[in-house]
């Protein structure tokens, strides 16, 4: 399996090449406020509320919307887009999904995001930079990255993908619905029949690095996940499972391996919808 562990930038590689041609640095942030507090310089801020969805219809960022972001953002099909956010990149990891869903070459994550860009109190800028605005062309929809209802259904009842819970053990037994303050709710707490809970934060170091190939293995195939059949990664709104598909597919190398963005909010709110609870 291949591992393509050139997705991952330091904090001293955006330090020296954040402003490069052909670069563009953006930050994702579960505080959407974040960003004009203080962010790497010469760095774009997208809002993933309403940048990186269809704001009417329950749907990734449409093709045309994401191409105007971009262009905006000084970014086309060649630029480098390095992304990185708060919470250990949670939205810079969903980011970063969608953008190889349409099909964009060079995406990159900073590894430790915000958190350890602050922890070394590196520069930060409060300016918005604006960037000439270029022509992006998105690329049809790699719908082999995404998973939709019927299809984890499907992986359930006939076993034919590992489905794989991100939430936190206390939403995956549903002892709670949602993070604390988070409003993206259900009506039923619980797990998808069969799922395995491998929280996403299990990913990351406390610095907020992600860990070593030879952790992150360990860590999934103690579930069971070890890369010879598919996997569905699934959370409650689709941002933390974005981040543990970066893992599974990018640092493990894993083949196969699908976001099932509907996650618990789709599944939980669905009429005759099977749930486990331990």
């Amino acid at each position: 399996m291949k591992v393509m562990a050139d997705v991952l930038v330091n904090t001293d590689w955006v330090a020296q090449h954040a402003t490069d041609a052909g670069v563009r640095v953006v930050e994702v942030d579960v505080d959407t406020t974040a960003y004009d507090q203080g962010h790497v310089p010469g760095s774009a801020g997208w809002n993933w509320t309403t940048e990186l969805c269809d704001t009417l219809v329950r749907d990734i960022v449409p093709a045309k919307k994401l191409e105007e972001l971009l262009g905006t953002s000084g970014i086309d099909n060649k630029t480098t887009i390095v992304l990185y956010g708060d919470n250990n990149n949670w939205f810079a990891a969903w980011a970063f999904w969608q953008l190889k869903v349409y099909g964009h070459d060079d995406v990159r994550i900073m590894d430790g995001g915000r958190k350890k860009w602050l922890a070394e109190a590196r520069d930060l800028s409060t300016d918005k930079p604006s960037f000439t605005a270029t022509t992006y062309k998105a690329g049809a929809p790699d719908l082999s990255l995404r998973a939709f209802l019927p299809e984890v259904q499907q992986a359930m009842k006939s076993k034919s993908a590992a489905l794989v819970d991100v939430r936190s053990p206390q939403e995956f037994t549903g002892e709670i619905l949602a993070p604390p303050g988070l409003p993206e709710t259900c009506q039923r707490g619980g797990h998808i029949p069969g799922a395995k809970s491998i929280p996403w934060g299990k990913n990351c170091n406390d610095d907020g690095t992600f860990k070593s190939f030879d952790d992150l293995k360990a860590l999934y195939a103690a579930q069971g996940i070890a890369g010879d059949q598919p996997v569905i990664a699934y959370c409650r709104i689709g941002e933390r499972s974005s981040h543990s598909w970066f893992v599974l597919t990018y640092l493990l190398g894993y083949p196969k391996v699908r976001n099932y963005d509907g996650s618990w909010t789709e599944w939980g709110n669905s009429v005759r919808m099977p749930i486990e609870r331990p």
